[in-house]
């Protein structure tokens, strides 16, 4: 963890020294569905949750990289996402408080077009599940993850749509009343919508 925190500094003071660099706000939303509702045997009961929209702001740099005409695009977001889930007839919203630093690769084209892809570090702030019979959750507190995807500035204004994955296996415990104990794969798999601003 410390050493994924320390990298993450590095690369935000190290797009930072860019001799062009632009920085800005970013906000939007996002439609995300978690993975599988399981037993403690690791057994499905619900293949995937329910997608529902949620939402992200922040703020981002972006450095030219010498040369070879990419650019290195750091972000840090406050994210919220959510998915339903149907258990012995109760539904429940599982909702997912998470801060998001993306670092991305991309390239501009066409004058105001660029696409761009890289990993997606993310810390989980807080979870619940707000079903009846349920005691507590427990969720990973560290996940990694793959954001890609295309955007078009005009001016200082610009708007990006990305696909966003979880790679590292990460999953939500769930306690109930029935003393059922059961697992939400809770790797994001969603889309992002964003509006962003440069100063």
């Amino acid at each position: 963890m410390k050493k994924t925190l320390l990298i993450i500094a590095m690369l935000f003071v190290s797009a930072a020294g860019f001799s062009q660099i632009d920085f800005g706000i970013k906000a939007g939303f996002n439609y995300n569905k978690t993975g599988d509702l399981k037993d403690q045997a690791e057994n499905a009961i619900l293949d995937g949750g329910s997608g529902k929209a949620g939402f992200h702001a922040g703020v981002w740099l972006r450095g030219n990289v010498p040369i070879i005409g990419l650019y290195l695009r750091p972000e840090f977001m406050y994210t919220q996402i959510s998915s339903e889930y149907e258990y012995q007839g109760n539904k429940g919203n599982f909702d997912l408080q998470k801060l998001d630093v993306p670092i991305l690769i991309g390239k501009k084209f066409l004058g105001f077009a660029h696409a761009f892809i890289g990993p997606s570090f993310q810390f989980v702030v807080d979870s619940d599940f707000d079903a009846e019979d349920i005691q507590d959750i427990d969720t990973d507190s560290f996940t990694l993850g793959m954001q890609m995807g295309l955007g078009v500035e005009f001016g200082s204004l610009g708007l990006d749509v990305r696909w966003e994955r979880g790679l590292s296996d990460s999953e939500a415990k769930i306690v109930s009343n029935n003393s059922d104990n059961l697992k939400i794969d809770s790797r994001p798999n969603q889309v992002i919508f964003g509006l962003s601003y440069k100063f």
